[in-house]
């Protein structure tokens, strides 16, 4: 199984003092979530999307059984999980590492941050919940500290159902994540400007 490669925009890491990795969804690839970044307000950050191979991060539903996505997760969270100790090398504390992912990047991006719960600088899930058939709270550990979260999903989605958004949003919360959730009607599945607008507002703010 090949490793995922890492993209890289947006400023060098030698100068860097903040960074946002992201996740692309199935189908999508590490350019499609770079350009996203043209509507945050991430400027001075670098910028970090590894792609994933035959661009899906796991073969099935992510309300399938964890194993029925194996060894795929797992090798998807370590990438997230080696990306975070490279950066950490290279001086970026977690408090300043950020993370943003869309439908299967989100539930990867959720996912991986419940499982290895710090004070981060943020977290934005557009369209996505933790995975599994069911939650498996014995996955995560840490504490959120405050890390401000945001998710935005719509209602229905095809993929995502709300009802695994909302206990999402509920776990994080336990853990001592800041979380604001917002259920878009019939958005459909795809991000929407006012997203992009709470993402910067709760996540990104100006400084």
């Amino acid at each position: 199984m090949h490793q995922p490669s890492i993209h890289a925009a947006g400023q060098p890491l030698a100068t860097a003092t903040r960074a946002l990795i992201l996740l692309h969804g199935r189908g999508g690839s590490a350019a499609d979530i770079l350009s996203l970044a043209n509507q945050l307000h991430v400027a001075d950050f670098a910028l970090l999307a590894p792609q994933a191979p035959q661009n899906s991060w796991y073969p099935n539903s992510f309300l399938a059984p964890p194993v029925q996505n194996e060894p795929w997760l797992s090798v998807a969270l370590a990438t997230v999980f080696d990306l975070v100790g490279s950066l950490e090398k290279q001086g970026i504390p977690k408090e300043n590492l950020y993370f943003l992912g869309f439908s299967q990047g989100a539930c990867l991006t959720l996912e991986f941050v419940a499982r290895n719960a710090a004070r981060y600088g943020g977290v934005v899930a557009f369209t996505g919940g933790l995975i599994g058939d069911r939650l498996y709270p014995e996955n995560y550990a840490g504490a959120f500290a405050g890390t401000p979260v945001f998710i935005g999903t719509g209602d229905p989605d095809f993929h995502v159902p709300v009802e695994r958004v909302r206990a999402s949003t509920v776990l994080l919360t336990s853990m001592g994540a800041r979380v604001t959730e917002k259920v878009y009607p019939n958005m459909g599945h795809t991000i929407s400007q006012d997203e992009i607008r709470l993402a910067n507002a709760l996540v990104f703010p100006a400084r």
